[in-house]
């Protein structure tokens, strides 16, 4: 379990040269409150930023520094797994990214990227998509698990059930076959190269008699075809290779486009959400006045258009993602062609080298046939020893295929989740029923969902209020932190809401959570950040109050 212990920075958005520091551990519930800019989400963008090198909300990361100080940007967090006390110190202008244990700075023997996944993957074993679906729960920047793509979803669950060492198996498990495969390769090129060493080895005794001016003639033969296949080999070579260069790097633009992917569906996200606000709401949440019809129209007929763009580049780029599948084929093709055109040039060469050397011993001597005999033998044994090792290759690879099957996500990692997915949906129901929100909810072992009302009408995610998608979201992040805390690896002491209480929960809805949130335990640490102070105050047992100074933010004494 992670212990977060307190967190401090500076220069950090609109806080100035001072530090602002908050201590997790001093009350199971707090309440931050605050006038709007005044720096009351700057605790989850500092949390982030500190741990994943990233803010919580979409804002770039020179954006981060004070625009009055412009330097010296700094967050310290001090965190405890274990016997081991961590502090983690990153900056900017300077750079500063220190890892400290029990008091003792860390070799920084890699590149700060290096260093980043060493820190996600050997200390915290969160990356920043777990770790902010565990631990917030937020406004700004967040995608709620349910608005998450599929695998988004399952890599998430196998973070939080500690089963993505079994990803990672499978990465070496692909490497050794690929290794393997190459062994084989090799192997199969030396036996073929032994027998035809044999082959030639027997003649060579055979024709010891003959003719030595025909048998010269004949090495000679042999010689240049040898030499003409050669030739041959290497011009394919070259020619798949200008072809595979003429592709380009299609792994790379598939990445991209990936990428590109993700931001469109944030976007539309976005702009629905958006939409779906000015459909349904007729008055500002912020300053109580009306909206107008013709702001409202104009506002939706802007979001349409940007959807209507954003779902006709996702189209466009599904097209181009599968232009560029077909060019990351023909660029493996290609691999394995020129792959095997290699292993046959290999193979003449070694034929070219023991004709040079038959055709050297034949115009210089006959030879002694007893001698030959015995390098026959030597050869025989040595071609045994080869097609052994190649049966050992070929055991090999049958346990490997066994562990693929095992590693896959349909073998040992399906049978995991589908011995949790009844706890997961009996915690998920157990939350919502106790924010009086009574449905049927259920995800199976793809992480697509079902939801079910008492009539048994079944509904999807997006068909419910934002009321009932926030009592939802928040149901799965207690979920995630009971299954966590279950198994001890993504665990950790704090749970930060951002706004949860201010955008679609009624007063019922708001006396449901809080109730739900006095009963995860006194080991977890609850900040809530609100603008309904004065309706929340007596619900805490704590009060953080940020503030506006000289044009800096300050926590209230």
């Amino acid at each position: 379990m992670i212990q977060f212990k307190n967190i401090r920075w500076k220069n950090f958005l609109s806080t100035g040269n001072a530090y602002t520091e908050i201590d997790f551990t001093k009350s199971p519930s707090t309440l931050i409150v605050g006038e709007n800019g005044t720096g009351k989400s700057t605790l989850l963008d500092a949390l982030t930023f500190a741990l994943f090198n990233k803010p919580f909300r979409n804002v770039s990361k020179p954006q981060l520094i004070n625009t009055i100080n412009g330097k010296n940007l700094r967050v310290d967090i001090n965190f405890q797994i274990g016997s081991k006390n961590y502090c983690i110190k990153r900056g900017l202008q300077p750079r500063i990214f220190e890892i400290e244990i029990n008091g003792e700075k860390l070799d920084k023997n890699a590149n700060i990227r290096d260093f980043q996944k060493y820190l996600e993957e050997n200390i915290l074993k969160l990356n920043y998509k777990s770790f902010t679906q565990i631990v917030m729960l937020g406004s700004a920047s967040f995608t709620p698990f349910m608005q998450l793509h599929l695998g988004a979803r399952r890599e998430i669950i196998e973070d939080i059930l500690d089963i993505s060492i079994f990803t990672s198996m499978n990465s070496v498990l692909k490497t050794k076959l690929v290794q393997l495969e190459n062994e084989k390769r090799i192997i199969e090129g030396e036996i073929d190269v032994a027998k035809q060493k044999a082959t030639l080895q027997e003649q060579y005794i055979k024709t010891l008699e003959d003719d030595k001016s025909s048998k010269v003639i004949e090495i000679q033969k042999s010689i240049k075809e040898t030499d003409e296949t050669i030739e041959t080999a290497t011009e394919e070579v070259s020619r798949y290779t200008e072809e595979k260069s003429a592709l380009g790097t299609p792994e790379e633009k598939k990445r991209q486009l990936e990428t590109f992917r993700t931001k469109f569906e944030a976007q539309v996200t976005k702009h629905r959400r958006d939409l779906d606000f000015f459909h349904n709401t007729d008055e500002c949440p912020t300053c109580q006045q009306g909206i107008e019809h013709d702001h409202k129209k104009l506002m939706t007929e802007r979001d349409q258009t940007k959807i209507s763009e954003l779902e006709k580049a996702l189209t466009d780029l599904d097209t181009q993602y599968s232009d560029v599948e077909k060019l990351v084929k023909q660029v493996q093709d290609l691999d394995a062609v020129i792959m095997s055109t290699n292993n046959e040039i290999i193979t003449q060469q070694r034929i070219l080298q023991r004709l040079q050397l038959e055709l050297n011993d034949t115009e210089q001597k006959t030879g002694n046939i007893t001698e030959e005999k015995t390098k026959l033998k030597k050869l025989a044994k040595e071609t045994i020893a080869k097609v052994g090792n190649k049966s050992t290759l070929a055991e090999d690879e049958h346990y490997y295929d066994v562990a693929k099957a095992m590693l896959q996500d349909t073998g040992i990692k399906t049978k995991i989740i589908k011995a949790y997915l009844p706890i997961i949906n009996k915690l998920v129901n157990k939350y919502l029923a106790a924010m009086d929100f009574f449905v049927q909810f259920d995800l199976d072992e793809t992480f697509k969902e079902t939801i079910k009302s008492r009539h048994r009408d079944k509904f999807s995610y997006a068909s419910f209020s934002e009321g009932e998608k926030q009592r939802i979201d928040l149901a799965l992040v207690f979920t995630w932190r009971t299954i966590a805390k279950m198994k001890n690896s993504a665990s950790t002491n704090i749970l930060l809401l951002d706004e949860v209480f201010d955008s679609s929960l009624d007063t019922n809805g708001t006396d449901y959570v809080m109730q739900l949130l006095n009963t995860i335990g006194e080991d977890t640490n609850v900040f809530v950040i609100s603008h309904k102070g004065d309706q929340l105050f007596d619900k805490f047992r704590s009060v953080v109050k940020f503030e506006k100074r000289q044009n800096y933010s300050v926590i209230a004494k």
